[in-house]
């Protein structure tokens, strides 16, 4: 293709605006973007971020941050999902532009509750802290520079002054390392964190901190930093849940499931209704599980739990006639009786499977949606056991399922974390006595799928070594963001069609 000499001009000037807007790969996310975009490519950038940051948790969790596995996952994903990891790639303006505009539509959506701002203040950091360890050090400076955290340096007749207290005050470091390192005059408040944990040496109100541990003090300015952006961000939702296309969107993202439709029953017809007292023990959840036993306990559930276990047990395969018989004969052994249920229950079960009204087939629950969105009350059994239960009644249920203790307390710990999804995996792994799963759950319908799979010698495990031979959890995270996944678009349209659906089981 030729240029004309003005077409040459007008496209060097592009490519020096495009290089001046995004100077480095890394950024604070200081300045919002302000191009006009479609809402094809905002919701496009928004998944695909947020796809990157459900992988961003499990990576955090399963291995030990900075080793070579994790950093070699992370950037895995980071090159499918075209977000910058190679600082010096020449034409990765349109990678950097998607980084710095999802992570704007994901503040927006993520700043709406104390929840969601802790967990995208704590994925976002540990994405920033894998980006900014990989930069070399002439980039690293770089940035400083440009983020105006240009710490002096010590020269080396005050290094070889302190050089006995350097070493004595940082862990690992003797004399000679001290004398290979650079080191930076940093203001205490700045390396408070370092100060805490005695891994530097102190002097006249400043922290002498060596290069390689510089990242703690850029990583504390940044979250300082993304918390009162996200603070901010919450203040001005009013306006912006004025705006008609954005706000569903919006709401949508918060709760977003970005794996396989399971509203697709492949098992229609093939499970019995005799067989699910057993399949509740062996592969299900330990949401639904809650449920099932619940109602054989009740034979009742309130609305919330009825919407939540139908939809779970139409999922894995009950047709709408065995439907309607599971819960006919369980309600009538309680305070319902045949006719009250034709009239008051049946309708609802039709609605539905989209039988009724706008004869929209539902989808079940993914475990975001059961996690962040209607809480249960007093007299519920409905939401996520790792989420809404008390920890020492989630243990009391986890000890009579014949969980060993040492499972518990791996599983009280992850949800202490709050990575409620991470305990889910685990307890599938405790009660499938598996070491490595080898995929990333985000489903109640994947857990039962995945787990009949396993227990019908479906589907092969795996363990990965690392070089000590210490056994680490592979995570193949492929199922729930491949090619094949429904777009997120189609499950919002499903999100907002339930809200038609609640009506129908408001009745207690």
């Amino acid at each position: 293709m030729e240029f004309s000499s003005r077409d040459r001009q007008k496209h060097c000037r592009l490519a020096g605006d495009r290089r001046e807007q995004y100077p480095h790969s890394l950024q604070f996310y200081l300045e919002p973007p302000t191009e006009t975009i479609s809402l094809v490519e905002f919701e496009s950038f928004a998944v695909d971020r947020l796809k990157l940051l459900k992988v961003v948790e499990n990576l955090g969790v399963s291995y030990v941050r900075g080793t070579d596995v994790y950093k070699s996952k992370l950037e895995g994903e980071l090159r499918k999902l075209k977000f910058p990891y190679r600082a010096l790639a020449e034409d990765d303006y349109e990678a950097r532009r998607k980084d710095h505009i999802s992570h704007f539509i994901l503040r927006l959506a993520y700043c709406q509750s104390e929840d969601l701002r802790r967990w995208f203040l704590q994925q976002e950091m540990d994405l920033f802290r894998y980006r900014f360890n990989e930069l070399t050090g002439g980039l690293m400076q770089k940035f400083l520079e440009h983020v105006n955290l240009s710490f002096e340096a010590i020269g080396e007749d005050l290094k070889k002054e302190l050089a006995n207290e350097l070493s004595a005050s940082t862990p690992g470091f003797s004399l000679a390392t001290v004398k290979e390192q650079m080191f930076y005059k940093v203001g205490l408040a700045d390396a408070v964190d370092l100060f805490r944990a005695r891994r530097v040496f102190i002097k006249d109100g400043f922290a002498y901190v060596p290069f390689k541990e510089i990242d703690v003090i850029v990583l504390n300015n940044y979250r300082t930093k993304l918390s009162k952006a996200l603070a901010l961000t919450a203040r001005s939702l009013p306006s912006i849940q004025s705006d008609e296309r954005l706000q569903p969107l919006l709401n949508h993202l918060s709760h977003s499931y970005v794996g396989p439709d399971y509203s697709v029953q492949k098992n229609t017809g093939k499970i019995s209704l005799d067989q699910i007292d057993a399949l509740s023990v062996k592969s299900f959840p330990l949401c639904m599980r809650q449920l099932h036993r619940a109602l054989r306990d009740s034979h009742h559930l309130r609305h919330g739990g009825r919407m939540q276990y139908g939809l779970f047990l139409k999922g894995i395969g009950l047709t709408l006639e065995q439907a309607l018989e599971f819960w006919k004969k369980e309600f009538i052994r309680g305070k319902v009786d045949a006719d009250k249920f034709d009239k008051g229950y049946a309708y609802s079960i039709r609605h539905s499977y989209g039988k009724e009204g706008k004869r929209t087939d539902y989808t079940p629950y993914s475990c975001m949606k059961i996690i962040m969105s209607n809480p249960p009350s007093q007299g519920d059994y409905h939401g996520c056991p790792f989420r809404h239960s008390d920890p020492e009644l989630l243990k009391q249920k986890l000890q009579s399922y014949k969980i060993p203790p040492s499972g518990i307390t791996q599983v009280l710990e992850l949800v202490k974390g709050m990575h409620y999804q991470l305990a889910c995996q685990k307890y599938f792994e405790l009660t499938h006595d598996v070491d490595d799963i080898g995929f990333s759950l985000n489903h109640p319908n994947q857990y039962f799928t995945e787990s009949q799979k396993l227990l019908s010698g479906g589907r092969e495990l795996k363990k990965e070594f690392n070089n000590s031979g210490n056994f680490q959890q592979k995570n193949n995270n492929q199922e729930s963001i491949n090619s094949s996944s429904t777009p997120t678009s189609s499950n919002a349209k499903a999100d907002t069609e339930l809200e038609g659906l609640e009506a129908y089981f408001t009745e207690d």
